[in-house]
């Protein structure tokens, strides 16, 4: 369904992130997203972050223009929501590896939140290029889940990148799945990770969208479509399409490599 909601709350998560809440009566499951728009301005996908109740929030990173306005919306303001859409994590599994690169951790968290509350042990991998671009480390602490971190310039935890993290991790500890969400180049490294372990791999996708319904094509991956037979995705699915991790579409529906 497509409403306009006014929003309720906006947090400041990082520099470069927002958070805005609003009220939406639509049951949604963690890892389905919605369609975003502000009148007279572009639609974008958007994951929820906040998925519970008639309280929903996404969480927006500075990308482009349109982004970028979306971010500056004040409390009170309008907001278009359409959706949700997608299909959301599988919550079965009962010891959990989080893999989030930047602003992956916005739909990785409310999974992780309905996770633990089932009883799942959840363990986190969150990675950021600085300190304060680290977003959800306290509400990943929060729910009970051990998190470690990897900075790029080494402002916290290991310097690096977070698959390192990841990599060693499940060396270590025997999951029985790794959920993963970021730059797609990051996931194809987190599922040629955890492949010699036989742990089974999640990835939530993110691509440019337009309509949401599967009819464009500007969401194509491979055979797939991400708005309809994902964005949450098997590692096994994604393992068998070359262009995963190594090419995307612009907003003209090019296929340009990372």
């Amino acid at each position: 369904m497509r409403t306009v909601v006014a929003v309720s709350e906006r947090v400041g998560e990082t520099p470069s992130t927002v958070t805005l809440r609003f009220p939406f009566d639509p049951p949604a499951d963690p890892g389905q997203f919605v369609m975003v728009w502000v009148p007279g301005d572009d639609e974008l996908p958007m994951s929820l972050s906040y998925t519970d109740g008639t309280s929903k929030g996404v969480t927006v990173k500075a990308m482009g223009d349109t982004s970028r306005r979306i971010q500056a919306i004040r409390e009170g303001d309008a907001l278009g929501i359409r959706g949700p859409y997608g299909k959301p994590f599988d919550l079965a599994p009962r010891r959990i590896l989080v893999v989030g690169g930047g602003s992956g951790a916005a739909v990785l968290a409310p999974a992780a939140e309905k996770a633990r509350a089932l009883g799942a042990s959840v363990t986190v991998a969150l990675g950021a290029t600085t300190r304060r671009e680290l977003l959800f480390a306290d509400r990943f602490r929060s729910m009970g889940a051990t998190v470690a971190v990897a900075t790029d310039d080494g402002t916290e935890g290991d310097r690096g990148f977070v698959t390192g993290v990841a990599a060693r991790l499940v060396g270590e500890t025997p999951f029985d799945a790794v959920w993963t969400c970021g730059p797609e180049i990051m996931m194809r490294k987190v599922l040629d990770a955890a492949a010699p372990r036989g742990v089974p791999v999640t990835c939530a996708v993110e691509r440019h969208m337009k309509c949401a319904l599967g009819m464009c094509d500007a969401c194509a991956l491979g055979p797939y479509h991400v708005c309809t037979d994902g964005p949450v995705f098997s590692g096994v699915a994604l393992a068998g399409v070359p262009d995963f991790g190594r090419y995307h579409r612009d907003p003209s529906g090019r296929r340009v490599p990372f």
